[in-house]
């Protein structure tokens, strides 16, 4: 039956995919069309696969017929199911978009490898989601990033080319963090299943190699995570890529990376070796309030739209890795479901400045004078976004914000409380620059009258901001999945501090 095919179509038809639309390099329309289609296909099979997961449980895919641990396994829980819906959900709706932004933005002769790009990089971050062994992550991993790098680099900016460079460095470098670690599980368990892994390492105790290969790995996914300081490859790369570049990368490349770091902690070196043994709370905890604050401030003195956006999400990922710090149940629920709805409220956000850029085209603020009159549904969706980032009630942002100071108050960590209002204070005031700029400053005398994006850049955007407000407004389901995710991934372990 088809049905049972599933986990594999999920990577499969993306992948394959990817090389027809670079056979259609000179039909660039053509090329969009396809990605398109097998972009919403992807996200019919990643429906079709929660509802699987809901009705009858987690979901192994052996290739071949070769079962675990010998064959390559996929493997479709409560955790990764949740993550396959943002990241095809988002692709879904930024493919669309992609044509009429691309058309402004990137070279006729190079938008068909554009799209080819974009296939492989979804590709890539869905079959990281559901791989069921190490490596095959790893290899993965590595066909994501090497997308990214070159839609990065066809940014019009000269400066898109040094940004691409410069995360190529930081990738390559995480991406050798993370095979060191893997080849040391792999000479001390003898396997690369994660499931394999999970078992047969707490057999190991407390021994200083696989000690070593959690510090390597938690250092390899922090780079790729842009987990502070490790993160000053993202600000450019945000800001000089494509604006559907930027705005599909920023809402799933770094989520899809902390589901990673979340996979490792919790499901193969488990709660208790990672929290008991390593104390990792006690670098994600830290870490995370400086990062939180600090790029928060950063951001409000940033000309660039995307660059200041950049350094939000930055702060964001801070409070995914606060909620894992909590080493609570409430905290990674949190975690989780911030997960979900930044990849909301940052896509909207990204969204809605990629149609900014195709009236005006830059994103500096100075230029965004007078457009709340001119392209009113644009500043009124980003304006949505931007309330979502505060975390203002009836916008996802305050659901994941408000669970997250439930999980604080659970610990008795009020400073940490009081960490996260300061940091919403600020949020509202980088985004008050922006809303200030455009519906209270006239256009320039002389400026040429800009008119609104056209529909194809709107729908797509007021889709992202409506789902900000629906997500507020009715979390049940965003919730229950979190809930449900991180309540399997402690497994009912008590951990003492």
């Amino acid at each position: 039956m088809m049905s049972s095919q599933l986990p594999a179509l999920q990577v499969v038809l993306p992948l394959l995919g990817a090389p027809f639309c670079f056979l259609l390099w000179r039909y660039p329309r053509w090329s969009w069309a396809l990605a398109t289609l097998l972009s919403w296909s992807a996200f019919g099979v990643a429906i079709m696969l929660l509802i699987q997961v809901q009705n009858a449980g987690t979901i192994e895919y052996a290739f071949g017929g070769w079962q675990a641990p010998w064959g390559i396994e996929y493997v479709v829980d409560q955790l990764n199911v949740l993550v396959l819906l943002i990241v095809s959900g988002i692709a879904a709706v930024v493919f669309p978009y992609s044509w009429t932004s691309v058309q402004r933005e990137i070279d006729p002769e190079q938008q068909s490898l554009f799209f080819t790009s974009m296939l492989l990089c979804l590709a890539g971050l869905l079959g990281i989601t559901i791989a069921g062994d190490a490596f095959n992550l790893f290899v993965l991993l590595e066909i994501s990033s090497l997308s990214t790098y070159t839609m990065i680099s066809m940014g019009r900016d000269r400066r898109a080319l040094t940004a691409s460079f410069q995360y190529l460095i930081m990738g390559t470098i995480g991406a050798t963090f993370i095979i060191i670690g893997v080849g040391i599980l792999y000479m001390l368990t003898g396997t690369l299943n994660m499931q394999d892994l999970a078992t047969r390492i707490p057999d190991l105790g407390t021994s200083r190699a696989s000690q070593v290969a959690f510090g390597f790995l938690i250092t390899g996914i922090g780079l790729k995570l842009a987990m502070f300081p490790l993160h000053l490859w993202l600000p450019n790369a945000y800001a000089y890529a494509p604006s559907a570049a930027s705005a599909f990368i920023a809402a799933t490349a770094t989520k899809v990376a902390v589901y990673v770091m979340v996979r490792y902690v919790f499901s193969i070196f488990g709660v208790g070796f990672s929290f008991e043994t390593m104390h990792i709370q006690w670098l994600f905890v830290p870490v995370s309030v400086f990062a939180i604050l600090f790029t928060s401030i950063v951001a409000l003195f940033q000309r660039d739209i995307k660059r200041m956006l950049a350094y939000s999400s930055v702060a964001q990922i801070g409070y995914m890795l606060l909620g894992i710090g909590l080493v609570n149940v409430t905290g990674l629920s949190a975690a989780l479901l911030h997960l979900f709805n930044h990849a909301l409220m940052k896509g909207a956000l990204f969204l809605a400045m990629g149609a900014v850029c195709y009236r005006i085209g830059n994103t500096f603020i100075d230029s965004m004078h007078g457009l709340g009159k001119q392209m009113p549904w644009t500043m009124a969706a980003f304006v949505v976004g931007g309330l979502s980032i505060v975390g203002v009630p009836l916008t996802t942002g305050f659901v994941s914000k408000w669970v997250l100071i439930q999980g604080a108050i659970e610990n008795g960590w009020w400073p940490v409380v009081a960490v996260i209002l300061v940091a919403s204070l600020i949020a509202m005031l980088y985004i008050w620059r922006v809303v200030e700029a455009a519906y209270m400053k006239p256009r320039p005398e002389g400026a040429e009258s800009i008119t609104e994006a056209p529909a194809s850049l709107l729908i797509p955007l007021w889709l992202l901001a409506a789902a900000n407000i629906y997500f507020g407004a009715n979390a049940q389901f965003s919730m229950e999945l979190a809930q449900s995710a991180a309540k399997t991934l402690f497994n009912s372990a008590v951990v003492g501090f």
